[in-house]
């Protein structure tokens, strides 16, 4: 009688890493994917919750409520249309868009970690509400698109906010309901 042998030979190892193999090179694009989409499905849907959180609290304490780049959580950033530094939700009772006088910090955003964008087609700092909830001082129409560093337009991902304060999201290749591209 034979004895019995313990282990495995060469060719099922190699059969074995080259089915690894195989999994891990369809794996990791789709992995990839997965998080970056996710990331940026993130980004997005912070700013688009701290706007409806800033119109909610406007309609509710009946005053002025912006939400405004900021570089440093403590102020407004003026005349930057850059928001991945990150931005606040703010009562602003004084000049609109900058912390002065009986204004509250109401939320911080810190800056998005990495290298992706998030820029107004138009020289907007801040966009506040008015007691009944419209946006104020924007013109017709306000896209902001993000963008991850490697500027992939698969990737990108749009928020468009018109004057009467409705707020809405697109992924990459959709249009706006101003009819202004997401890419």
């Amino acid at each position: 009688m034979k004895p019995a042998q313990n282990g495995f030979t060469m060719i099922e190892m190699v059969v074995v890493m080259s089915i690894i193999g195989i999994l891990f090179a369809i794996g990791a694009p789709s992995y990839r994917y997965v998080t970056t989409a996710n990331r940026m499905s993130s980004e997005i849907n912070g700013m688009l919750g701290d706007l409806q959180f800033a119109r909610a609290e406007a309609i509710k304490r009946g005053q002025t409520v912006s939400v405004c780049a900021s570089t440093n959580g403590v102020s407004c950033t003026t005349n930057s249309t850059h928001w991945e530094t990150g931005w606040l939700v703010i009562t602003d009772t004084g000049v609109i868009g900058t912390i002065d006088g009986s204004d509250i910090i109401l939320r911080v955003q810190k800056p998005f970690s990495g290298g992706d964008t998030f820029v107004a087609d138009s020289t907007l700092s801040a966009i506040t509400f008015n007691r009944d909830g419209f946006a104020m001082g924007l013109p017709p129409a306000v896209v902001m698109k993000l963008h991850d560093s490697t500027a992939n337009t698969a990737w990108a991902r749009c928020l468009s906010i018109t004057i009467v304060g409705a707020l809405s999201t697109q992924i990459s290749g959709a249009t706006t309901a101003e009819n202004t591209a997401c890419n």
